[in-house]
């Protein structure tokens, strides 16, 4: 009897051992080399689909350091399947980034901690931020401007990624289904009904790319097809200062910040950029009051950028919450390339046809 204990205590402590390494090695290849990541929403079709898992690279722009380190390993933002935050944040440590292999390129998809979550206000330390994933339409020192939903740096048209989607209001003949919208390719995530008209005829909203669009132009239940209206979808603008002056699909131009650029600090400037020197700098004691801007108790009349920042959007442009309304993602917000889908799952489907079958291991631009 007690050689059978003898023997069981060995056991179990190799397989303690073997967990333990195994979480370590895991938590080192996850912050070092590659992670995944789902997609959650419908931003980015129809270049990443809603149930697609990707492997994101973290050795493009090179890994960055934790900033809270006491936290539960695997983990972010809360513990699985609960409601308890998975960190505390008692220490709170600088970022640092290691060498990678280069910079963020302008028009490619990039994962990265939200500046700010207007959807959720919780505070959390910059790490713990929500991933979100967009493509990077400016990069630091660029001119960003859209002109009747087409986007221009520099001053010259950026090319549109392949199945973009905009908005479209639908008026129909009858009231639809699920599967008048599926024969279009269109799924839950591509409309929603808006109500009825005057005339009581039902009016939806679908988000369609060019090819759907050219279909949905001879569909039997088609009434009318427009554009919907060039106006905020409820959520403010950024900068506040051109909320009721810019709109999604005529922005700018916005000069994007790099590291090394000077402004000269009045009223103007701090409307555009004010708030990334307060949040993002890494300043202590800023004060921006009156058109002047105080840091330490020293007023400030020229400020120099202390690192880069980037415009992002979604490709799904009129269903995307990103930087036109909650400014630049900071350099140090970035995490890391999609290269590679590894599943991918679409949850109306149903049998074999929930697993997208040709999007495995499909690059990613």
């Amino acid at each position: 009897m007690k050689q059978t204990t003898t023997e069981k205590k060995p056991i179990l402590k190799e397989w303690r051992n073997a967990l333990v390494f195994a979480v370590i090695f895991a938590t080192l290849f996850r912050w070092s080399l590659a992670e995944a990541f789902v997609i959650p929403t419908s931003s980015m079709e129809n270049s990443l689909l809603v149930g697609d898992y990707i492997l994101v690279s973290k050795v493009h722009y090179g890994p960055r350091t934790p900033t809270t380190p006491l936290q539960v390993p695997l983990t972010h933002q809360k513990i699985w399947g609960t409601e308890i935050p998975s960190y505390l944040d008692w220490i709170h440590l600088p970022a640092f980034r290691l060498p990678g292999m280069r910079q963020v390129e302008r028009g490619e998809t990039v994962v990265f901690n939200a500046p700010k979550d207007l959807l959720d206000p919780t505070e959390r330390p910059m790490d713990l931020m929500t991933y979100l994933v967009k493509r990077c339409m400016a990069v630091s020192g660029d001119v960003i401007e859209i002109r009747d939903k087409q986007v221009f740096v520099n001053g010259k048209p950026m090319p549109n990624p392949p199945g973009m989607k905009f908005r479209y209001e639908l008026l129909a003949e009858y009231p639809l289904q699920s599967h008048h919208m599926a024969a279009f390719g269109l799924d839950s995530e591509d409309y929603w009904f808006l109500g009825y008209t005057k005339e009581n005829t039902p009016l939806y909203s679908l988000l369609l790319t060019a090819e759907q669009l050219e279909k949905m132009e001879s569909a039997p239940f088609k009434v009318s097809l427009n554009l919907a209206s060039d106006t905020p979808s409820g959520l403010e603008l950024f900068p506040s200062s051109m909320a009721n002056t810019w709109t999604i699909d005529n922005y700018g131009p916005l000069t994007v910040p790099q590291k090394g650029m000077r402004i000269v600090i009045n009223d103007s400037t701090l409307n555009f950029y004010g708030e990334l020197i307060e949040k993002y700098e890494g300043q202590d004691e800023v004060i921006i009051s009156n058109g002047k801007l105080k840091i330490k108790g020293k007023t400030i009349a020229q400020y120099t950028f202390q690192q880069d920042y980037y415009f992002m959007m979604g490709d799904s442009r009129d269903n995307s919450i990103d930087s036109r309304y909650w400014g630049f993602a900071p350099e140090d917000h970035i995490v890391g390339k999609p290269v590679m889908v590894l599943f991918s799952k679409n949850v109306e489907a149903t049998g074999l046809d929930r697993i997208r079958w040709e999007r495995i291991f499909m690059g990613i631009d």
